[in-house]
């Protein structure tokens, strides 16, 4: 019997910065293209910063409510202790993104490229990465109401001391997606998880809705 190949790690870049420039939230353009930039305590609540590029930038402290980021592009940025209500990151690219100890309401990702893109810390209600293209993605010590995949296609994406209450992976396409460090409370589609990794306690957990997806019944 062919044994099957253990589950790839993400891989993750470190991001290294160095002569951040301080720079106030008014530095920020939408279209624009901003490296080097150092946002510390700014607050960029209901701007409309679609399509900016921020490359090699750190936002610390940064209050963003109802911020729109569609379209954007983060390249080689840090961000840590943002404070954002409804954060709008649609169709964008985010590449060499490090995300720290931030508390956000609903994260909207969807259609989105995640490329070496490391959560840590973070507290999100509800975070959207339908249709998204996921590689080398880690969320660690996060606490996430409901995660949705749907339609997405990850590759070497892993939850380590996570939580959530709902995984949704309807048509979702998943290779190497490692799921034993996520407490999950109910997932949408059983047939959705193909591809990804869980633990025997995550099993067990899970063993009645398995049963029920193949239509076996369960009685005592």
């Amino acid at each position: 019997m062919r044994r099957l190949a253990r589950t790839k790690a993400p891989v993750i870049d470190r991001i290294v910065l160095h002569d951040l420039s301080p720079a106030p939230a008014t530095a920020l353009e939408g279209e624009g293209m901003h490296e080097g930039l150092l946002l510390e305590g700014e607050d960029l609540s209901q701007r409309d910063l679609s399509g900016v590029v921020l490359s090699e930038c750190a936002l610390l402290g940064v209050t963003a409510h109802e911020t729109d980021l569609r379209s954007s592009r983060l390249l080689e940025t840090r961000i840590e202790r943002m404070d954002a209500s409804v954060l709008n990151l649609s169709r964008a690219v985010l590449r060499d993104v490090e995300i720290h100890g931030s508390r956000i309401g609903a994260l909207d990702v969807y259609e989105s490229s995640l490329s070496s893109v490391r959560f840590v810390g973070c507290k999100v209600d509800w975070i959207n990465l339908r249709g998204a293209e996921l590689e080398n993605v880690l969320f660690e010590d996060c606490t996430i109401a409901e995660v949705d995949l749907g339609g997405a296609r990850a590759t070497r994406l892993a939850f380590e001391g996570c939580r959530t209450e709902r995984l949704s992976v309807r048509q979702s396409r998943l290779q190497d997606v490692d799921l034993r460090g996520l407490q999950l409370v109910e997932v949408d589609d059983l047939q959705g998880l193909r591809g990804a990794t869980i633990d025997g306690a995550r099993a067990v957990e899970l063993a009645t809705s398995f049963a029920a997806h193949l239509g076996i019944r369960v009685e005592d």
